[in-house]
């Protein structure tokens, strides 16, 4: 792991692999989550070439809050991201919580993101013909009703869910997430990737709660950029079981981001679709370079 200074003087926590000279894949994380890798990810990755480029949001593990911080604001720190690492161009992916950055990515910097993927992404709050909450498993309700509240109400209900996300395993994962893991999902989140799950959330939070605090913050408020601007080929997928991240979500964000290319998946839930499709995912990203 490695920390560099951002242009406005905050830290960014910041892992690298593959090969030295591959195009990057940045990969922003979900919510909560950390720069930590999954390990299935990076061989896929590795396997295309490409570099893994992951790094932890403001407010996330080591790196420095940015207290009111808007969606698009991510922008400006995938840009330092990719001068610390010598990169003209990515390709860009956003999983859950992630993927709301990963589109404001692609919108912001067109002349370095080739291709865009997001992996069951949330939706806009405000989005009209959309409920945001329809559909969401009875945890994510509770929290993002929090979130509209303000931050009086959301930063003691997080406080109390972190606790148990810092020191737990896969079983314990599952029981803490009961309402929000469908069968399909809870199938995958053993072994080795209910580890790096686990480490990845306990990683993010180990300092506190404030990017999951101001994650959620922004998702309820503006995202500060238009879908519309959205120039580059972009991948959206979603499982119909997902109660993280509902189907809807999926559905609006095929029907309103430009050009989308989308997988609206029966049968899979919010981490089945990422770990059963990431191939297909990453083949998709690959053709546009």
């Amino acid at each position: 792991m490695t920390t560099i200074s951002t242009r406005d003087g905050r830290l960014l926590d910041v892992e690298v692999s593959g090969t030295a000279d591959g195009v990057p894949l940045v990969f922003h994380h979900g919510t909560p989550g950390s720069a930590w890798p999954l390990r299935y990810m990076q061989r896929c990755v590795h396997e295309r070439g490409l570099r893994l480029v992951t790094f932890s949001r403001a407010g996330y593990a080591g790196s420095t809050r940015a207290a009111g911080r808007a969606v698009v604001d991510v922008v400006a720190d995938v840009r330092d991201v990719l001068d610390h690492v010598g990169a003209a161009r990515c390709l860009v992916a956003g999983w859950s919580g992630g993927g709301p950055h990963a589109l404001a990515t692609a919108a912001r910097l067109p002349e370095r993101v080739v291709s865009a993927l997001v992996i069951a992404g949330v939706a806009p709050y405000d989005a009209e013909g959309l409920d945001f909450l329809a559909g969401m498993g009875e945890d994510n309700v509770t929290e993002f009703g929090a979130a509209a509240r303000g931050e009086q109400d959301l930063r003691p209900y997080l406080e109390k869910e972190a606790e148990g996300l810092r020191d737990t395993d896969a079983a314990g994962l599952i029981a803490g997430l009961s309402s929000l893991l469908p069968p399909v999902d809870r199938a995958v989140l053993t072994d080795e990737f209910g580890v790096d799950l686990t480490i990845g959330f306990a990683e993010g939070l180990r300092l506190g709660v404030d990017g999951w605090l101001d994650d959620d913050l922004a998702f309820t408020r503006d995202w500060g950029f238009e879908l519309a601007e959205i120039a580059v080929p972009t991948y959206v997928w979603q499982g119909s079981e997902d109660l993280m991240v509902p189907y809807a979500h999926g559905k609006w964000l095929a029907a309103h981001v430009p050009g989308v290319t989308a997988h609206l998946e029966q049968g899979e839930g919010h981490l089945s679709v990422a770990v059963g499709a990431f191939d297909h995912m990453l083949d998709e990203l690959v053709a546009a370079l």
